[in-house]
């Protein structure tokens, strides 16, 4: 792992880049293979899951029956924290919920906004090394609190076409009721155009490798909403001599085993935490089950020192991490100066993972520096506001002129005509 001690601002921009593939063949790719789902449709998509999943499926569709047997196969333990989990989600999200009210921004003119769920959302579940039936929660719980009418879920089988029974348990949970066994850029293709037997849907969340992120870039410029742009998962961690520095190790460790292409990112302005923080992870290291993608991780992951808190501050927002965790003695003070990151973590006893599965924020989150202009996902995301006025008569003496003039300015006459008409009618009645 690299250590960088006091870089000159000139390679701060180096710094804060991620891991890079070779994307030369990737876009071309998927755009054949989107093209074909759309023209095709379940034809085409068939051929997909026989090709990437290795199966011949006569039905994408989960069944009623799978999911009773998937109900009986998750314990009781399981469960239990399952069910904590959705209650915490859904209290968090349902939090965010905000009243419309009436808004006079001159006397006789009155504005409003109104939140209307999305008619049809997709959710992307990515399976691979590790099937994330949390992230089940993370996109539908929202979805259901929205009151969306329709929720269609994707996710790879495995090669005997089962679906891991904890993917199916939360989904039902969450209120999921139509589940297919797809995968990659084939389930965006398919959520996206729609197929006989996939409904088309108008916007698809959730992260995915580097086949899916292309796939849900591309249809987002075919008229389909996309959650957001997202990458490899992430995390930076901001310490001191204060910290607990095994705490501090395993949430470098954590981040990492979520893939090789993963990066985990400690600043410090404090030099004597390095050195044992390096020992600590290879200490660590030998008892986790993913030892292996994690050495990738760590190999392009990075441990910077910094001069003061104000650098410190400054380069933590150059980065903007999916995830910050502060677990120095002043966390409070670094997070007020935070303005980019996806979701922060304060405190020793705040770890990342109390985030990806049960404390209610949602894990869904912007990468790759999309945290300096995106927000994770939310309530909102599964939401349109539209907004209303009214007008009355007197409404329109007062704004009628200002509406007129500008209209006038910009040289669109019909514009000012539409105002002007109604103006001169009101003037015959006086």
């Amino acid at each position: 792992m690299e250590v960088i001690k006091y870089p000159p601002r000139e390679q701060w921009e180096a710094i804060a880049e991620r891991p890079h593939f070779d994307a030369r063949l990737l876009g071309e790719t998927v755009a054949d293979i989107l093209a074909n789902i759309r023209q095709r449709g379940d034809a085409a998509v068939r051929e997909y899951v026989a090709r990437f999943q290795k199966v011949e499926l006569d039905s994408f569709e989960v069944t009623p029956a799978e999911m009773a047997a998937a109900e009986t196969a998750v314990s009781s333990e399981l469960k239990a924290a399952i069910a904590v989990a959705c209650e915490n989600i859904t209290r968090f999200h349902a939090s965010q919920a905000v009243q419309p009210h009436k808004v006079e921004t001159t006397p006789g003119v009155v504005c409003w906004q109104k939140s209307v769920p999305i008619d049809r959302v997709g959710l992307y579940i990515p399976g691979g090394t590790a099937p994330l039936f949390s992230t089940v929660l993370m996109l539908a719980v929202p979805a259901r609190v929205a009151g969306c009418p329709e929720v269609v879920l994707c996710t790879p089988c495995s090669p005997d076409g089962s679906v891991p029974p904890a993917v199916l348990y939360s989904a039902q949970v969450a209120g999921v009721k139509r589940i297919f066994k797809l995968g990659g850029v084939q389930a965006i293709g398919a959520m996206a155009y729609g197929t006989v037997s996939v409904p088309r849907v108008y916007k698809i969340f959730g992260p995915g490798n580097q086949y899916v992120t292309e796939a849900k870039q591309q249809v987002s410029r075919q008229g389909v909403a996309i959650d957001m742009p997202a990458g490899p998962s992430e995390v930076a961690v901001v310490a001191d001599g204060t910290s607990d520095v095994a705490f501090v190790a395993s949430d470098f460790l954590s981040q990492c085993e979520h893939g090789a292409d993963s990066q985990a990112v400690l600043f410090t302005t404090d030099e004597s935490l390095i050195e044992p923080l390096l020992a600590e992870i290879e200490r660590q290291l030998p008892a986790l089950s993913r030892r292996e993608l994690i050495e990738k991780s760590l190999s392009h992951s990075r441990i910077v020192l910094l001069h003061d808190r104000e650098e410190l501050v400054e380069m933590v927002n150059r980065y903007a991490p999916e995830h910050l965790i502060i677990e120095s003695a002043d966390y409070a003070a670094i997070a007020e100066g935070v303005v980019n990151a996806g979701s922060v973590f304060l405190g020793r006893y705040t770890p990342e993972s109390a985030g990806d599965y049960a404390s209610g924020t949602n894990h869904t989150l912007p990468t790759s520096g999309y945290a300096r202009a995106y927000s994770g996902v939310n309530l909102d995301s599964f939401i349109r506001k539209i907004t209303f006025q009214e007008i009355s008569r007197e409404g329109l003496r007062r704004l009628g002129g200002v509406i007129e003039t500008m209209a006038a300015q910009e040289g669109l006459d019909a514009h000012k005509n539409a105002v002007a008409v109604r103006l001169a009618k009101e003037r015959k009645k006086i």
